[in-house]
C-alpha cells in the first residue's frame, strides 16, 4: 500500500511515499481504502521531531495523519455495526508508527469507523472526525449550559469554527476575535459578538462582559493571556496541554481528543448534525500524495481556513 511519512524528522521537505506491506482486518476491525487524509497541526509536532522520543519505538516510516475518508473494503470477524463493504465511512486515526492517516489502506478498531455524512466529499469528510471530536470535548470539559457565554479564540480555524458551531446549538452565546477578513466567515458560523484581534483580547472582552465570560475555548494558544477574559469560577479548555495555574477557582482542563478515540457515538453525532447542516465542513485545498509537503509548507504559513487534504 502506498503511504506518505518521513524516515527523518525536519521541514515539509522530509515527507515521501512510500511503499509499504498490506494491512488486513483482524477481529473487531474494518479496513477503509483510505480516498482521503486531512492535514492538522498535530501532523506537523509528529514531523518536525518534538514527538521523535515517541516514534524511535516503531521502525520508520512514521506515517502522520488523524483523518480517514473512504469506502470499507474489508471486514473482520466479530465486527457487530451495520457497515459493510461499500460503504463510505470516515474515522479519527490516532498515529503509531507506519498506522497513521495519511495511507491509502488502514485497518482500525470498528468503533472508531462511522458513515460518512451524506452528499459530502471524501476530502470534506477527513476534515471532520478529529477536528470535530476534539471540539465536543473542548465543550464537554467546559460544561456550560444553554444561555452561558463562551469566548472562542483561533475561531477561523478548524477547531475554533467546530467549537464555535458546536456551541451555538448548546444555545451559548459566543465571542471571539477575527481579523477583519474573516468577520464574514465567523458570523456565518454563527459568533454572536466579534472583537478586534489585538494584543488585548481579555481587556475586549470584558468590554462586553465586565464580569467575564464563563467559559473559553483557547484554540489560539493564547495561553496566560487569555485567563483574565474567564470570570471566577468559570473554565477554561486549551489544546497543545496548557493548564493554568490554580487561580479564582476556575476550572482548567486540557483537551486531549485521544480521549474520544473509538467513540463510534461521539463521532456518529457529528455524522447526523452535518447530515442536518448544523456543521459545516471546510476544506482548504487538495494535493495529492507527492505533494503532501506542498499541504505542510501552506498549513504552517498559517491563515488556511478549512484543513488542507491529501487525496489518495
Amino acid at each position: 500500500m502506498k503511504v506518505v511519512g518521513l524516515m527523518e524528522h525536519g521541514g515539509p521537505e522530509v515527507l515521501k511515499v512510500y511503499e509499504t506491506e498490506d494491512v488486513h482486518a483482524g477481529p473487531d476491525q474494518i479496513r477503509i481504502a483510505n480516498k482521503a487524509a486531512a492535514v492538522s497541526p498535530t501532523d506537523i509536532v509528529g514531523r518536525n521531531g518534538m514527538r521523535a522520543e515517541q516514534q524511535k519505538a516503531f521502525p520508520p516510516p512514521w506515517v502522520p495523519g488523524m483523518d480517514a475518508a473512504g469506502v470499507i473494503d474489508e471486514i473482520g470477524s466479530n465486527v457487530s455495526t451495520n457497515l459493510k463493504v461499500g460503504d463510505r465511512v470516515m474515522a479519527m486515526v490516532v498515529p503509531e508508527g507506519q498506522h497513521g492517516g495519511y495511507a491509502s489502506s488502514i485497518v482500525l478498531n470498528q468503533s472508531a469507523v462511522v458513515p460518512a455524512p451524506n452528499s459530502i466529499s471524501h476530502a470534506e469528510a477527513s476534515s471532520l472526525p478529529m477536528n470535530t471530536l476534539t471540539a465536543r470535548l473542548s465543550l464537554d470539559l467546559l460544561d456550560l449550559k444553554e444561555g452561558q457565554t463562551i469566548a472562542v479564540t483561533g475561531g477561523p480555524g478548524a477547531y475554533g469554527g467546530y467549537v464555535i458551531e458546536l456551541a451555538k446549538l448548546e444555545g451559548l452565546t459566543v465571542i471571539a476575535d477575527s481579523k477583519p477578513d474573516d468577520e464574514d466567515l465567523l458570523r456565518g458560523l454563527g459568533v454572536d459578538i466579534i472583537i478586534p484581534r489585538s494584543e488585548g483580547f481579555a481587556e475586549r472582552v470584558r468590554e462586553h462582559f465586565p464580569e467575564g465570560v464563563d467559559g473559553i475555548a483557547d484554540g489560539a494558544l493564547l495561553n496566560e493571556l487569555a485567563i483574565p477574559a474567564v470570570k471566577n469560577g468559570g473554565a477554561f479548555t486549551s489544546i497543545r496541554g496548557f493548564k493554568g495555574e490554580p487561580q479564582r477557582d476556575i476550572r482548567f482542563s486540557a483537551t486531549w481528543v485521544t480521549k474520544y478515540n473509538e467513540d463510534f457515538k461521539k463521532l456518529d453525532q457529528i455524522r447526523q448534525q452535518v447530515n442536518e447542516g448544523k456543521i459545516t465542513p471546510r476544506v482548504a485545498g487538495i494535493v495529492r500524495p507527492e505533494e503532501a509537503y506542498l499541504a505542510h509548507q501552506r498549513l504552517e504559513a498559517g491563515g488556511s481556513r478549512g484543513r488542507w487534504v491529501i487525496e489518495f
